[in-house]
């Protein structure tokens, strides 16, 4: 390489060192963002007098924005700058939530709500895709970019629980806000615009014909929508879970923030071991395994309480957190780098809209008989559907068979 590119390449490096920082922050913040409400409306509810039940729907618009936006925020990044989106996604959610703090009626903290979830849906279709853009180990920068947005799953309920014990619920939408409005102005402060994918002769699928590309994005698309209801059931419900079953242990909003802190914190180390494997085993056996592990779990949680409930909640988060690398590992392998935001937004567009059920499935199997115990037994269904469609995925054997036969064509 000429000295003058090698420098080049070196300046551009140290130019963005900041960048990969940045989109493992931009996830913890956004995922934090998300879950503000769910710990917060336990104390909305006593200060209001409104039941839980009645309350948690007021987040169902935040989670189908979250989804649905995700395809028009891959599009404009695509299409304008990846870099100017990114900004946009941390001011727009910081002055969103900030400004939700302010809500005096359940409809306007529904409407705040709303405009989180807008701005939160930016993240994963265009921060993802600049993370995949050229790492040197895919499955490692998944693995730890998923380990900081489930930081940001637990400190949500942490941070929540304790500004709300402290400050009241209020104050657990203005700190947020105000955090990543200041990470905000230190992105664009720190990290150079990296410039747009460069355009590909390649097709949209890389190395496998399009019957093949098919199958993959049908499955990965059965795994997503499934796997996004589990997901947002499980992270939605769990400080509720905590305050129902876990009363014996702790009472108050810190205590129950502290331990779905704690089983989100220790669970997310399971995206950082599923990073590692990525790049060294073929996805369909990690897919089946992962399936194979949520169901049982789940079922148990239908059914255990105490320090019982807190051991199978701790398996349970590390099988579902666990999944989620691997749905992106398939976009960042089998995409080429001009499409990814785009073909990211659907893939969120799916997992994150279809996921938005969550919200009224927990709300009206709340108020049966069961509670609780009927929303993990519908979610142990849904896992099976995730291990079923698993095996369908293309072996290892089989993608390398479909890569020949395109070269033997194209020869």
């Amino acid at each position: 390489m000429p000295s003058g590119a090698a420098n080049s390449g070196i300046v551009r490096d140290m130019q963005n060192r900041w960048l990969a920082p940045f989109l493992n922050l931009g996830h913890l913040l956004d995922h934090l963002a998300m879950l503000v409400f769910p710990t917060a409306v336990v104390a909305i509810g006593r200060e209001w007098g409104r039941p839980y039940s009645e309350l948690l729907p007021l987040a169902l618009g935040s989670f189908i924005a979250f989804g649905v936006f995700a395809i028009p925020a891959g599009w404009l990044a695509d299409h304008w700058s990846r870099y100017k989106v990114m900004a946009l996604f941390y001011f727009g959610i910081g002055v969103s939530l900030f400004v939700t703090g302010f809500a005096q009626t359940p409809w306007l903290i529904a409407l705040g709500l709303c405009f989180v979830g807008a701005f939160a849906a930016i993240y994963h279709p265009v921060g993802i895709a600049m993370l995949v853009a050229a790492p040197g180990r895919m499955g490692r920068a998944l693995g730890w970019n998923g380990l900081w947005g489930n930081l940001g799953l637990a400190s949500a309920a942490l941070l929540s629980g304790a500004l709300v014990d402290a400050f009241g619920w209020r104050a657990a939408f203005w700190v947020p806000g105000v955090c990543c409005v200041l990470a905000g102005i230190c992105f664009l402060i720190l990290v150079k615009d990296p410039g747009q994918a460069k355009k590909s002769s390649k097709s949209l699928g890389l190395h496998v014909d399009a019957r093949m590309m098919a199958r993959i994005f049908s499955i990965m698309l059965v795994a997503t929508a499934f796997g996004g209801i589990i997901f947002n059931s499980t992270t939605i419900s769990m400080p509720k879970v905590f305050d129902e079953r876990l009363s014996a242990l702790t009472q108050s909003n810190l205590g129950i923030g502290a331990l779905v802190a704690v089983v989100y914190t220790m669970a997310a180390f399971a995206q950082v071991v599923m990073g590692a494997l990525i790049d060294r085993m073929e996805l369909r056996r990690l897919m089946i395994g992962v399936g194979l592990v949520q169901i049982p779990m789940l079922w148990l949680a239908a059914n255990l309480e105490g320090w019982a409930m807190l051991g199978v909640a701790l398996l349970m988060m590390l099988a579902v957190f666990g999944q989620i690398p691997l749905n992106d590992a398939i976009v960042g392998r089998y995409v080429a780098d001009e499409y990814r935001a785009r073909v990211l937004g659907i893939r969120y567009v799916v997992s994150l809209g279809v996921a938005a059920v969550a919200v009224p499935m927990i709300s009206t199997l709340h108020r049966t008989e069961g509670g609780f115990a009927n929303v993990f037994l519908v979610l142990a269904v849904l896992a099976c559907g995730v291990s079923v469609s698993s095996f369908f995925f293309p072996s290892r054997a089989e993608l390398t068979a479909n890569r020949e036969k395109l070269a033997a064509q194209a020869g």
